[in-house]
């Protein structure tokens, strides 16, 4: 599978820009993590993909094709966790995705049984969803993004609301999927991108500000993070982001980022956190 994305423009009726003349590519197998603040536009980008949106501008194109004469096609190869996701509470899980399941044409009873397996809900095969906890219903909704075995998987923060055991539950379950699919996640908990994406998209403002591999970002900000002790009334270095604080008995150790660090600043190793934190915060002073 292959999708191009080509010089996507989003504007909504209300006259507010999502998106602005964004491009990329991804072939399968990719697991692609997509990083923004609220408001960034990831989610915009997600309906597009599933042809829940049409682009003001711009073209979106499947295996070389335009996207939205193979919206059939398209959703008989989707597996799709939006942010939102209702579910019928009077339904039995079992009954939920057996529904699920016919929307998209499957009629193997097997196929519900795996998937309610792959996401550790044996004990609650039986329960109404409304008796779920919020834990329980999130792992409901990527159950029935499983179904079907989709070659393109559009994750919209599908661990929110998991304990840490479960998200990295998920996350091997979503990387073994990526291995011969398209995974698209996108998330605030950088974390699972760092497990498991080979790729990561940032996107502010509706442009994309970066494209590549998760360690190449971290090379990018080598030198531009660093720690020191602050005391009360220190003002944060100009031109420097304050990535955390945590407090120690000679003061309050600040972690920063920033294109100069101050001389009293001990670089540090940074994390895919703190790249992602310059990335934004670059790409909102340019």
């Amino acid at each position: 599978m292959k999708i191009d994305i080509e010089n996507i423009t989003m504007i909504y009726p209300s006259g507010k820009k999502a998106l602005s003349d964004v491009s990329f590519h991804a072939v399968s197998p990719g697991f692609i993590g997509i990083l923004g603040p609220n408001g960034a536009g990831k989610t915009t980008l997600m309906k597009l993909l599933i042809a829940g949106l049409v682009p003001t501008k711009g073209e979106i194109l499947l295996n070389g094709k335009p996207l939205l004469p193979q919206e059939k096609e398209l959703k008989a190869q989707l597996g799709y966790l939006p942010q939102s996701f209702g579910l019928y509470d009077e339904l039995k899980v079992t009954e939920f995705l057996d529904y699920m399941a016919a929307l998209k044409g499957i009629r193997d009873k097997a196929e519900i049984q795996r998937v309610i397996s792959c996401t550790g809900l044996e004990e609650q095969r039986k329960t109404q969803i409304r008796h779920l906890s919020g834990g329980q219903r999130q792992r409901v909704g990527i159950a029935q993004a499983l179904l079907g075995s989709p070659q393109l998987m559009i994750l919209d923060e599908p661990t929110v609301g998991l304990d840490p055991e479960e998200r990295v539950r998920f996350r091997n379950i979503f990387s073994e999927l990526a291995q011969d699919k398209i995974v698209l996640l996108s998330t605030h908990i950088i974390d699972d991108v760092q497990a498991v994406c080979s790729r990561v998209l940032i996107i502010d403002g509706g442009k994309i500000l970066y494209d590549g591999e998760p360690s190449a970002l971290i090379e990018q900000t080598e030198g531009k993070v660093g720690v020191y002790v602050a005391h009360d009334g220190d003002a944060v270095p100009e031109g420097c982001r304050v990535v955390s604080k945590v407090n120690v008995s000679e003061g309050v150790l600040c972690r920063i980022a920033g294109e100069n660090l101050p001389d009293y600043a001990e670089p540090v190793r940074p994390t895919l956190e703190d790249a992602y934190l310059c990335c934004i915060h670059e790409g909102a002073r340019a």
